[in-house]
């Protein structure tokens, strides 16, 4: 999704997301302003990628030999969230490349079907010990293309 495009908020619903996650909202997440403080909101996508992951047994966390690191990440805002709203999470892939993949991510206001935000994540995968970018290993690259999003 490019922020140079117009879009349309209608078109992003529940049913386009392969995966659904629900994230609890904390009374400490909200702001001045009675609503969740935007950089929670990154807290939520980094939740929603991290945890798919680990369920499907693609990391853990202190020995896989390859991890992702966040590189790019950036969210649209839609309509406020605020405790003590259940968040559901929409998780898929846009693009799978040689050692990235860029994540697209909404969030869901308890059982709204109309996203309240939208943003994307991308890791690039890397050898634990160098630091140094390698390819995504070939069950994650598997696991990721059941997320990809068709349109």
């Amino acid at each position: 999704m490019s922020s140079s495009k117009s879009l349309d908020t209608t078109s992003i619903r529940r049913d386009r997301f392969p995966h659904l996650t629900a994230i609890d909202t904390r009374w400490m997440d909200n702001d001045a302003y009675g609503h969740v403080n935007n950089v929670v909101y990154y807290s939520f996508f980094d939740t929603a990628v991290n945890r798919w992951l680990i369920s499907q047994g693609l990391l853990d966390i202190g020995t896989s030999d390859a991890i992702g690191l966040v590189v790019e990440t950036g969210c649209r805002f839609f309509a406020p969230l605020s405790f003590p709203d259940r968040v559901t999470a929409g998780l898929g892939v846009q693009h799978i490349g040689t050692t990235s993949v860029r994540y697209e991510i909404a969030l869901f206001r308890n059982d709204d079907d109309i996203a309240a935000a939208i943003g994307h994540f991308v890791h690039v995968y890397v050898d634990r010990t160098t630091r140094r970018p390698t390819p995504i290993p070939s069950a994650t690259r598997t696991a990721l293309e059941s997320l990809r999003l068709t349109s």
